[in-house]
């Protein structure tokens, strides 16, 4: 089966939840879409608000208060929101890349730390965070335990190697800068060569139910494992997958039965969160970012700005100000699709108004720096 580039951006709308949004639960919602990147901590909020019908962030609130989703360093070396039910496969799938990125880093070697250091260190320190804790008491911990200071690029490689979750902190969106960590409920096991490999295949099989159709360099950019063992793990699924072609001759790989909608589906605008897993799941960024705009959405260091998707694709980028929503299009957009632009800022206003009407303003530096908009409209929020 050939499948078009625009058939591809129609289904990973429709498996994100971004054609129509569903009426399920939150929790529901996270399995269905996957990972939210949750490294800012409004995002998690603002991505489910484009996807969950009739979204009370009160519900998101419960379920991290539960720790019926969790947020933990996982895909791409980041934090994600993930369901409970998810992490410990999809943390025994990345544990490879984790371990040698954190333990083997040159700065944790350089500060006389090994990984059989930290093997050593972190039964301990998993018993001491089987209550919350914070940030300062856990290295305290730490040190305690290695007899002397531990420098912040060590207990940070260690943190995030760690098979901790993040403890909710409290409003506006359960996390701040304040941080504290929980031990997993359910610790991944240690795998070897063979089951590590086992692991990443489930973690790929869930990414492509939420991403899929999709090419091994896609699943490599989705969760930093190396090219050479994601094609391992999808040779792990052999018989379990399809095999499509992309519009370039790639070869694609996705779950049966999945949806694949055709190209002709109605794409309705979305305000999307900034760093959604969309813009960043895939080598081929031009399934939903269209290569013009591509350096504009993901700046030089990373960052990657709230964007506005019409038709599917990204046409520019919003900022909360005051009086609504700021968005700038890139290229000119018709008058109808100005409007449900405003019906959309409308509705995400009441969201930020009531938690953070100010959520993405540490990165209004971008917007000094300059962008290439060809119109820009202050949106007013609810």
């Amino acid at each position: 089966m050939v499948i078009t580039a625009r058939a591809l951006n129609r289904s990973t709308l429709a498996r994100q939840l971004l054609l129509d949004r569903a009426p399920i639960g939150v929790e529901d919602a996270v399995r269905r879409v996957v990972a939210l990147q949750a490294q800012q901590p409004g995002s998690p909020y603002v991505a489910l608000w484009n996807r969950v019908a009739d979204f009370d962030p009160v519900r998101l609130d419960g379920a991290v208060a539960g720790f019926e989703v969790v947020r933990s360093t996982l895909m791409r070396l980041t934090l994600h929101l993930v369901h409970a039910g998810d992490w410990r496969a999809f943390r025994e799938g990345m544990e490879p890349t984790l371990r040698g990125s954190r333990l083997h880093d040159p700065r944790f070697k350089a500060a006389g730390f090994t990984a059989a250091d930290a093997d050593a260190l972190l039964p301990e320190l998993l018993a001491y965070a089987g209550e919350a804790r914070t940030g300062a008491q856990l290295r305290a911990r730490l040190e305690e335990a290695r007899g002397g200071p531990v420098e912040a690029v060590v207990w940070r490689m260690i943190r995030q190697y760690a098979p901790l979750w993040h403890a909710p902190t409290g409003p506006p969106w359960s996390f701040g800068t304040a941080q504290a960590f929980v031990t997993a409920s359910t610790l991944p096991v240690p795998a070897d060569a063979e089951a590590a490999t086992a692991g990443l295949a489930t973690l790929l099989r869930r990414y492509l139910e939420g991403f899929g159709p999709a090419s091994v360099p896609d699943m490599a950019q989705f969760t930093t494992a190396p090219r050479g063992k994601v094609r391992e793990a999808v040779r792990v699924l052999d018989g379990q997958l399809d095999r499509l072609e992309g519009p370039d001759g790639t070869v694609l790989y996705d779950v049966p039965g999945a949806p694949l909608p055709g190209e002709e589906v109605h794409a309705p605008p979305r305000l999307m969160a900034m760093w959604d897993s969309v813009l960043l799941a895939y080598a081929d960024r031009g399934r939903v970012i269209p290569p013009a705009y591509r350096k504009h959405v993901i700046r030089v260091n990373g960052d990657t700005l709230p964007t506005l998707l019409v038709d599917g694709y990204v046409a520019g980028v919003w900022r909360p100000v005051a009086g609504g929503i700021e968005a700038s299009a890139f290229h000119p957009l018709p008058a109808g699709v100005w409007e449900d632009l405003a019906a959309e800022a409308r509705a995400l206003g009441g969201l930020l108004t009531a938690r953070d009407p100010g959520v993405y303003r540490r990165y209004d530096h971008w917007w000094a720096k300059g962008l290439p908009a060809v119109e820009t409209r202050v949106l007013p929020a609810a």
